[in-house]
């Protein structure tokens, strides 16, 4: 199956209602791609549309040692971006068969704790 049938429009928009549910996130150009801000400024998530590569995903900020984890453990679904990965954010393959949207939610409410305020992050429900 081609990158573009598996993510398509459907996935970039189910990626932004992922990133829009949460407290007080905007959304904008950034480098070309949308970008998921926390109050306009701290930017958590980033779409990949081939951006460094042949592959559509996205870019999260990831809690410490958490890259690591989820390359180790599935490293055909996370890799670690570029310019950020250094940092250790972690990238979400989209153009994969069978997006696992539970986990990627999981991740995206893991990028939204590391750059939002703490009264932010009180605001989510666990």
């Amino acid at each position: 199956m081609s990158p573009e049938v598996v993510v398509g429009v459907d996935g970039l928009e189910r990626l932004r209602a992922l990133c829009l549910a949460l407290p007080e996130v905007t959304e904008r150009l950034s480098h070309g791609e949308p970008t998921w801000f926390v109050r306009g400024r701290k930017t958590f998530v980033m779409f990949a549309n081939r951006h460094h590569d042949d592959r559509v995903g996205c870019w999260c900020a990831a809690p410490e040692g958490a890259q690591e984890e989820l390359l180790a453990t599935d490293p055909e679904r996370f890799f670690r971006p570029p310019y950020v990965g250094h940092r250790g954010w972690v990238g979400v393959y989209l153009d994969v068969e069978d997006v696992d949207w539970d986990q990627l939610a999981d991740v995206v409410r893991d990028a939204y704790r590391q750059v939002a305020p703490k009264s932010l992050v009180a605001q989510l429900e666990d």
